[in-house]
């Protein structure tokens, strides 16, 4: 099954790693879900909406699109760690086109990762909640 999780904001930037294309990850994700609409995943670092059930994501990266100013997506290669996205790493944080290497800008940092997770479907019976 693939799951596509939310990645980014000032949790991403605070202390995210980064995220490669065919990249085994373990995401813990805040599951947000609303009446009529398909549930949420947001990787969370910090865990601050007490409220929210968490979900542990954990699998193969199989796509990254980056969310462009008008909400459309683009693919990129890869995510990079937090502190590239802000400038304070060696890595410059630049965003390129997986197939061509051209340089992807933009001025967000919200990114949708695609997570192929073998032999398990979203919303498990035990999802793992905050005690």
């Amino acid at each position: 099954m693939d799951v596509v999780v939310e990645v980014g904001d000032w949790e991403h930037e605070c202390c995210g790693d980064p995220v490669e294309r065919d990249q085994v990850v373990d995401f813990t994700c805040l599951l947000i879900t609303e009446p009529g609409a398909q549930p949420r995943l947001i990787e969370t670092h910090h865990d601050l909406e007490a409220a929210r059930p968490l979900e542990r994501i954990r699998g193969r990266v199989v796509d990254i699109e980056v969310v462009q100013d008008d909400g459309s997506a683009r693919p990129v290669l890869r995510v990079p760690g937090g502190a590239a996205l802000r400038g304070f790493d060696e890595d410059d944080g630049h965003l390129e086109d997986p197939w061509t290497g051209e340089v992807v800008t933009s001025s967000r940092n919200d990114f949708l990762v695609t997570v192929r997770m073998p032999g398990r479907r979203l919303l498990d019976p035990s999802p793992v909640y905050r005690t």
